[in-house]
């Protein structure tokens, strides 16, 4: 450990990053503070400004600074195709990989009773309104093939056979 505290919050503020470890951490600061200390204020400052200016969508939950985000109020996308991801990065594959036209619902997460991710924490109930506005014909699941996206999978289809909208994997 240094002597210096504000080092130290550093450091463990840099651990919580995904794949990031003590050793890794500790490189990130000490060049940020040696070698870049014009990078260490412009990433403090736009972490800030992202922190308090972006939220979720209130249609899809996709990642936005706007009430409804760009995707959404786009009437060019064909609103009867609902494509339903695990998180925002995986919108951002598809929207970059493919010429999908449809509209999305980001869960932020997979159903996990053990991490405390149940369908009310995944948003389900405003997708379930969604479903019953009438106007979603196909839901495409795209979850992970992991245990909890194929739990996931399983509960979103049985979510689509109550309201008679055809569901794809």
């Amino acid at each position: 450990m240094s002597d210096t505290n504000s080092l130290d919050v550093l450091i463990q503020a840099l651990r919580r990053l995904p794949g990031v470890g003590q050793k890794t951490a500790q490189r990130m600061a000490f060049h940020l503070l040696e070698r870049d200390r014009p990078a260490a204020i412009s990433l403090s400052r736009a972490l800030l400004a992202a922190a308090e200016g972006i939220k979720r969508c209130s249609r899809c939950r996709n990642l936005t600074e706007l009430e409804t985000c760009t995707l959404c109020s786009n009437t060019q996308r064909d609103a009867s195709l609902l494509c339903v991801l695990e998180s925002p990065s995986d919108l951002q594959a598809i929207e970059s990989a493919t010429g999908f036209r449809g509209h999305y619902f980001v869960l932020h997460g997979k159903l996990s009773p053990i991490d405390g991710l149940g369908p009310r924490e995944l948003g389900f109930e405003l997708l379930t309104q969604h479903l019953g506005e009438g106007v979603i014909t196909e839901l495409i699941v795209a979850t992970n093939p992991t245990i909890e996206g194929e739990a996931t999978a399983h509960f979103l289809r049985e979510l689509c056979a109550a309201g008679g909208i055809r569901c794809t994997r």
